[in-house]
């Protein structure tokens, strides 16, 4: 989405959630566009379409495509921010503490950063190579977990144990690499969430480099929250957190 007037140079770089697809984050991207801003929505790989597509990727090829989106937007040396929701917000933060340039600021919402406990967790690497699907509940993942009625992030009922363990794999080296962060960071995080404990994001604000750090509770919403009853307060704050880091850059 093409940006117009004041805030049509500030890119905002939109990441959706395990499972998920860009479904989660299109309404936060068309309120931001109607303010100006140039706004791009990712679409990882294997995602939004069949959790068989998701079969045959991995971590790296979502964190890729994160980087190929943000070289594409700061070609041209315009200010980029980040923002990521549940493992897109862990992405985010992965790329923008990795040394790329171009980043003027960083956005997570209800992020995971933390390791999860249990024994289907501490069995994952041998389980997967016998159930290579799991039911998203066995994952910890609470099915559409948003406050407001009648939303749908349109997620994947089917985990891919592969997939899934490559994301938790790389847990422990982002809760490390994000000391070195030196944008600014916008952790916002809701305390009702059902799917990635608030834990999570009070690491963030804990181990994260930046001397920029905001905190912003969204107190109406569950885990979904840009398609729960905080969205206008979400579009309101990453709103004015892009006005205000753009102009540091």
């Amino acid at each position: 989405m093409a940006g117009f007037g004041e805030h049509a140079k500030i890119r905002l770089l939109l990441v959706h959630g395990f499972t998920g697809s860009p479904v989660s984050m299109r309404p936060l991207g068309e309120l931001l566009a109607a303010r100006g801003f140039s706004v791009e929505i990712v679409r990882l790989p294997g995602h939004g379409t069949h959790y068989r597509d998701m079969q045959k990727t991995r971590y790296a090829d979502w964190r890729a495509e994160v980087e190929r989106a943000l070289d594409a937007l700061s070609r041209d040396d315009e200010p980029v921010v980040l923002v990521g929701f549940s493992m897109g917000g862990t992405l985010v933060l992965d790329v923008a503490s990795s040394g790329h340039s171009g980043i003027a600021g960083v956005v997570s919402i209800n992020a995971q950063i933390l390791g999860r406990g249990g024994l289907i967790v501490k069995l994952a690497p041998f389980l997967e190579k016998i159930v290579p699907l799991a039911p998203a509940s066995a994952a910890g993942l609470v099915e559409n977990d948003i406050a407001k009625p009648g939303g749908d992030e349109k997620a994947y009922g089917w985990v891919p144990s592969a997939a899934g363990n490559s994301y938790v794999r790389e847990l422990p080296r982002i809760r490390e690499q994000i000391r070195s962060l030196s944008v600014p960071l916008l952790v916002a995080y809701s305390p009702q969430d059902h799917s990635v404990p608030p834990a999570n994001s009070q690491a963030i604000l804990e181990f994260a480099g930046s001397t920029d750090k905001t905190e912003l509770k969204l107190e109406r919403s569950y885990h979904v929250a840009p398609l729960d009853y905080d969205l206008p307060l979400l579009e309101e704050r990453v709103a004015e957190f892009s006005e205000r880091v753009a102009k540091r850059t």
